[in-house]
């Protein structure tokens, strides 16, 4: 099958508009050592059942839920998706990823968008929400990158305990810029150590993120008044579980500035790593410095309910020196999805489901600890959990694997010190069956 429509007729035309001899003539510009000079080695063209087969060849290699038994969180989490979900992504109306660059024509979009914005700030407490970005880790970029625009200041915090790949992103932002990030260490029992926050001198913004990457519950409250000791330092909440705020204290309640994070677990699948959403909200007083767009809600000169898209200051948008951001787009069909979902559920829905992925990691981290797996870390947590495993557990873990049990994720690459800790999540995807044989396997 040709997936190139233009005839030879169409191609010679197109050549003679453009002033080139022939289809080569295009590259001239490439120089010649950039060029592939033989042709590509490809395998011969499949028939679609051929295609069809070789696919599930290459996924049967795998190992993933449900035909695998994962216990494994850090940033990305398998809940159930509601199939009201999956039907409703299917429409025209809401298949798109985009946000229009003639947004009021495109009313439906519009008010898709500002339900999201309105979920998000009731879910974290805060005033406003932007209409999404990538992931958690660039919203949580942008959020400090943000603190430094309100405050003018050339220094900003981070907890040590943030997830260690958001800390990459952040690094990447950042190293260009000339400001300075500085990292906060971990506690014993798991949280943050703020003890040294006043020798760090003057701080645009200090992130800490709840449920941390190893599950600990920061105590926000208490953090956001060390933060604002300094009025002028803002305090930025991350999270990559942001079901977690159906049973806990949401960051504005807190005292946060600034939340963000990623929101796949609301009705996104985890598609081996992506898409995600990035959620972002912050106070009205900084509306003007946020990243992204907002939809606002407005009525025309017939008193009609519209939707606008209110504020846009990227450099799509207005002059470069100007634009908060270079995000050149929203996740809009991700937003989408995770607006379906929260509407579903509702408060009441995210609160159950909340504690019964708390109540079930509860349960595995007590049956480990009676089996004579201790948690590392003495803080309270939520879904996820770091528990020590005696050397050598890699080849119990990859004979788990053959069995089709995925026994968490080991920390020594991300924490050296932390070599004997794996980080164990359970959500509601997995039942009491599910961790009974996980404990039995590891006690063999």
């Amino acid at each position: 099958m040709r997936y190139l429509p233009h005839t030879p007729e169409d191609i010679r035309q197109m050549l003679q508009v453009v002033g080139a001899a022939d289809l080569e003539a295009l590259f001239a510009s490439i120089p010649a050592d950039c060029r592939r000079k033989s042709a590509m080695h490809l395998p011969e063209p499949l028939t679609e059942w051929e295609l069809n087969g070789h696919m599930d060849n290459l996924a049967a290699g795998m190992g993933a839920s449900p035909a695998y038994k994962v216990f494994l969180g850090a940033g990305s989490y398998h809940h159930f998706i509601p199939e009201m979900n999956r039907q409703l992504l299917l429409r025209g109306e809401l298949f798109t990823a985009y946000t229009p660059y003639q947004p009021e024509i495109s009313q439906g979009t519009l008010q898709t968008i500002y339900e999201y914005q309105s979920l998000v700030c009731r879910l974290l407490g805060m005033d406003v929400a932007n209409a999404s970005m990538y992931d958690g880790a660039s919203g949580l970029a942008e959020a400090l990158l943000m603190t430094i625009r309100v405050t003018k200041r050339k220094k900003v915090a981070v907890s040590r305990a943030v997830h260690p790949l958001y800390r990459r992103v952040v690094e990447t932002y950042f190293k260009p810029t000339g400001f300075e990030v500085v990292e906060l260490p971990v506690g014993p029992d798991g949280r943050t150590d703020l003890s040294g926050l006043a020798a760090l001198g003057e701080l645009a913004g200090v992130a800490l993120q709840s449920p941390n990457f190893f599950g600990c519950i920061e105590d926000l409250t208490a953090a956001g008044k060390m933060i604002h000791a300094d009025p002028k330092t803002l305090f930025v909440v991350a999270f990559s579980e942001p079901l977690a705020y159906g049973l806990l204290k949401n960051p504005g309640a807190c005292g946060a500035d600034i939340a963000c994070g990623e929101g796949q677990s609301f009705g996104i699948p985890q598609s081996f790593g992506g898409p995600g959403l990035g959620m972002f909200a912050a106070r009205q007083q900084y509306v003007r410095t946020m990243p992204g767009r907002l939809i606002g809600k407005t009525v025309d000169r017939d008193g009609r309910t519209g939707f606008v898209l209110t504020l846009a200051t990227r450099e799509q948008h207005i002059r470069r020196e100007k634009a908060t951001s270079n995000i050149c787009t929203n996740q809009g069909l991700c937003a989408t999805a995770a607006t379906l979902y929260m509407a579903a559920l509702g408060g009441t829905g995210i609160r159950q489901l909340a504690r019964l992925n708390r109540d079930r990691a509860e349960y595995l981290k007590t049956a480990l600890a009676k089996a004579g797996f201790a948690s590392v870390f003495s803080a309270p947590t939520f879904n996820e959990f770091v528990v020590r495993f005696p050397k050598g557990f890699e080849s119990t873990w990859n004979a788990l694997l053959e069995k089709k049990i995925v026994a968490g994720l080991n920390l020594a690459p991300y924490y050296p010190e932390l070599a004997d800790g794996w980080l164990m999540c359970v959500t509601e995807a997995i039942d009491r069956a599910d961790m009974d044989a996980l404990v039995k396997e590891v006690t063999r």
